[in-house]
Order: structure tokens, then sequence, then C-alpha cells
């Protein structure tokens, strides 16, 4: 535990430069008196430590004194080196950066834990594109950016899910990536916080007018507090039906907002009763017809009316080729 501290208090005075005993003592969770006599200890080790008096004095390192060591723990190693996801890294065009970046740090750490990094590497390794490779980025990516490292303003051209368009001016805070889809956090009106598909972005104008960030604005926090919003204010539609058993592990694999809440035995015929909850009700009459005569409606009725008057067409159309 004291060689723990003594290693916490060496990062806290090259962090920081000069430090008192009592903020070393409030950070460590220790008395003031503990802390004197890990100095003590630093002094005698060769650490070359100095106390200046005063109002202003602290603790503090000789000058250009600096320790190879870390700090680190095994599990914190593994959270900074586990590699960060490669597609994202492309889309931001930050690939050949990152990699440097890993170089240095390694070299930047004391060779014993150089192979440690490495393993780590090749242990755990982030791929968040999709099996077909679909890329969202689109041609006004980099103006995005570029506007959100200078804190210009943007005009965008934007599409919305009903088909129609127009221009908003915002103030962009940050780019998010959900899965392999990229959204566009920013301010509208100085005061409304809006999300903005970045793939119907269809113009995008920097504007030479610079805002300034909110200040207690943080965009995981945000994102966090949004995405539930969003989940919450989904519409729900719950359909009970029959399952055959053998595309019962199939029934999770679709990229529509299904969940399954519920599985029970049905002796019946070896069907399986499974409740289902959708979007809307055209979620459900896709998805159930995508199971031909593998599945069927308990309830609600009127669904399974619609979904025979889909296969119904369904025929229909096919004879007439």
């Amino acid at each position: 535990m004291r060689g723990d501290r003594l290693l916490s208090i060496l990062i806290q005075l090259q962090a920081y430069g000069q430090i008192t005993a009592k903020e070393l003592a409030e950070r460590l969770e220790v008395s003031e008196r503990t802390i004197y006599r890990d100095m003590e200890a630093l002094s005698s080790s060769g650490i070359p430590v100095v106390a200046e008096r005063g109002q202003n004095g602290g603790w503090s390192l000789l000058e250009n004194y600096r320790t190879t060591l870390t700090g680190l723990t095994e599990e914190e190693m593994r959270a900074l080196f586990i590699s960060t996801s490669p597609h994202l890294l492309e889309v931001l065009g930050l690939s050949k950066t990152s990699k440097n970046a890993r170089s240095k740090l390694i070299a930047s750490i004391p060779s014993i834990y150089h192979k440690n990094a490495e393993e780590i590497w090749n242990c755990i390794h982030i791929d968040t594109s999709g099996w077909r490779n679909r890329q969202e980025k689109n041609a006004y990516f980099d103006v995005l950016k570029q506007a959100i490292w200078n804190c210009n303003q943007l005009l965008l051209g934007y599409e919305r899910l009903d088909g129609s368009s127009g221009h908003q001016l915002v103030n962009p805070l940050g780019l998010v990536a959900k899965g392999s889809k990229w959204y566009l956090v920013a301010l509208k009106n100085e005061d409304a916080f809006r999300n903005y598909r970045v793939s119907r972005i269809t113009s995008a104008e920097i504007l030479d007018v610079q805002f300034s960030r909110p200040k207690d604005f943080h965009l995981a926090s945000y994102w966090e507090t949004s995405t539930k919003a969003f989940m919450d204010t989904l519409p729900t539609y719950e359909v009970c039906v029959d399952v055959d058993p053998s595309i019962l592990p199939r029934l999770a694999f679709t990229n529509r907002f299904m969940k399954k809440i519920e599985t029970k035995s049905n002796k019946k015929g070896g069907w399986i009763r499974v409740k289902l909850t959708f979007d809307t009700k055209d979620e459900a009459v896709g998805y159930i017809l995508s199971f031909a005569d593998k599945i069927k409606v308990v309830e609600p009725v009127d669904l399974s009316d619609q979904i025979i008057h889909q296969a119904k067409a369904i025929i229909s159309l096919s004879k007439s080729k």
C-alpha cells in the first residue's frame, strides 16, 4: 500500500509541479503527517523532492527531474492499450496518426511493460463496421470536423425522414459514432440540442462566425441521455406469435427495433409461444412475413388479417408476371 502511495505522490508532483502536503493528504486520503513521512522516504531513496515554505509554498521535484515510472496498474494498462476501432479511425482520418501515437506510447513507458502492451493489442480487437462494410461517411464529413475543431457556425442542408429538405444554422459540438452510423450533435438557435444523421446532410457551409461552446456540455453524457430519451419515446406494438422451434435462434437477428420479451413452450404441434414488440404495425407485418410458414400470429387479430391480405397481394403480383 505504501509503495503505491509513494508512486502516486511522484505522479502528482510531476503532473502539478508544486503541491502542498494538505492537498496531497486530501487526494490520497491520509493525514498530513503521513505525507511528511512519505516525503522523507522518497528523499532517502534518492528522489529529489524539495519543500518550499510560505503561503505559496509546497512540495515539488527538482527542475528537469522526471521519473520513468508510469504508476499504471495491469487493468489500467489494458484499458489504455486496447485498440480503437480501425474503421472509426479511418473515417476520422486518424488511422496513421493512431499508429504513430501507439508507437510513441509504447516508447514512453518502461521497457518492462512493452511486451504486455503489445500482447493487449493482440488479444482484443474492436471492429465497429458491419458485415457488408456499409460506411456512412459523406462528402461533408471533413467540413463538419473542421467546424467543430474551430467552433465555426455551419449552414446545413438536411434531408428529413419524410423526404423533405431544408437549411439550418447550427453550432456544431461533436460527432458520435453509433455502430457504423455517424451523428452530428449541434445547437440549433443556441438553445436546443439536435442530432443530425451525417448520411442525410446534403450540404455544409462553414460560416465566418465563431461561437462559444457551452461550458457545462459533455458530449458523452449528453449522448447517453439523448439515447435513453429516444428509446423511451419509441412507440411500442406488441405481438403474440407461435413459431417453429427451428427459427427461434434467428428471431433476434434483425436491424429493426424488435425485442423478444417472453418465450414459453406450447406443446400443441411443437410450436413455441413468443411475445414480440415492434415500433409499428408495419414493422411487425414485414418481419413476420419474412419467416413465411414458420411463424403465425395469435394476437392481435387485425395484424393476422393484414398479413393475409399482404400475402395475397404478393401472390397476385407474382402470378401477373
